[in-house]
């Protein structure tokens, strides 16, 4: 996180805009939370160039309600669906959408591990949409270029959780973004769908009116109590963004970071990349011993000098550095230099 939002999340929580109110207390149809809602739509507008055909709206469930959420208001019975298989979380998504319609897994490199991007995609020509998770956070890989869909009618649906508004995106051949806010763009509790105005409306299915997204495109995002807190932390992530100069300049800054970490890691004896070059996320770098070393001994040596959460994820094991937005060069310069003193007391 910014500090500049931690620091205005710290004062709001306790007297929200000099009104004598917590932002925790402040009902959510009030109007400085109407109004905060709605800045915070308009910067995710500006700051993606965000179409006026497309809705923004802010809901509960975290990323993983979208897998289930979008196929129940996409995908009929009699309908297919192109799913890509690149990590984890897709092929939960997976799993979710077949109780919906018909599923069609295009690629998948689970076989290896995931540790690359299989491009050659094997498409239904009748898929209404293609679905993708652009950046992989336990895996490390990233699309740097979304597909097209071979249905010339169908659209991209998007798992952006991990990499959204970290690079600008080009809204031709997108039908819906979802991003759960927790890793890029705010804290856990609220996550972001950004969705064209026609591909909703067209299916016969009852849908529950919590998990319709008209019902909330209707209401402003405010059919129920939104998360208010979240939404704050969001906003003020936005305008520290928005200050930075937006998404071109926060892109340049997030590749001299990974080119950074990534050239480290292929430079020192003791480390190696798993994943592909061509696939490497600038957000989540995952590197493990070139040879055999004991993980515990270098993250205790992390630890000790102030660099945490460097632990990979259990199916993979190694180290992962997770450099969003807010990470500063400093921190990845620091967690170079320790791997830099770690080879020199082992060679």
């Amino acid at each position: 996180m910014p500090d500049e939002a931690l620091e205005d999340t710290a004062a709001a929580v306790v007297n929200y805009n000099d009104s004598g109110m917590s932002l925790l207390e402040m009902s959510h149809r009030s109007q400085p939370i109407v109004d905060l809602m709605e800045e915070t739509t308009g910067l995710v507008r500006h700051l993606l160039a965000v179409p006026d055909n497309y809705q923004i709206i802010w809901l509960q469930g975290g990323a993983s309600t979208q897998f289930s959420m979008i196929p129940m208001n996409l995908l009929s019975e009699n309908e297919i669906a192109d799913y890509t298989d690149t990590g984890s979380w897709a092929a939960k998504a997976i799993k979710e959408a077949q109780a919906y319609g018909s599923v069609h897994v295009s690629c998948s490199t689970k076989s290896s591990i995931y540790n690359h991007i299989n491009k050659d995609l094997q498409q239904s020509s009748k898929a209404i949409y293609l679905h993708i998770t652009s950046n992989n956070t336990i895996y490390g890989t990233q699309w740097k270029t979304f597909p097209d869909t071979l249905n010339p009618e169908g659209y991209l649906v998007v798992d952006m959780s991990s990499d959204i508004l970290s690079r600008p995106l080009d809204f031709n051949s997108i039908g819906l973004i979802y991003a759960g806010a927790q890793k890029n763009m705010g804290p856990a509790g609220v996550t972001m769908v950004i969705i064209r105005d026609d591909i909703l409306g067209k299916l016969d299915r009852h849908i529950p009116t919590m998990l319709d997204y008209r019902t909330h495109i209707d209401k402003g995002s405010a059919f129920n109590t939104p998360p208010v807190s979240a939404i704050f932390v969001v906003n003020r992530t936005l305008r520290w963004l928005n200050d930075l100069g937006g998404v071109q300049v926060i892109e340049k800054k997030n590749m001299t970071k990974a080119d950074k970490l990534y050239a480290e890691i292929e430079r020192n004896l003791l480390f190696k990349s798993p994943i592909s070059e061509e696939d490497q996320s600038p957000m989540n770098v995952p590197f493990v011993f070139a040879e055999n070393g004991d993980e515990k001994e270098f993250l205790d040596f992390c630890a000790e000098r102030g660099l945490l959460t460097l632990k990979g994820h259990r199916s993979v094991g190694g180290f992962r550095a997770s450099i969003y937005n807010a990470m500063p060069e400093a921190g990845v310069d620091a967690l170079i230099a320790a791997m830099q003193e770690y080879e020199s007391q082992r060679s």
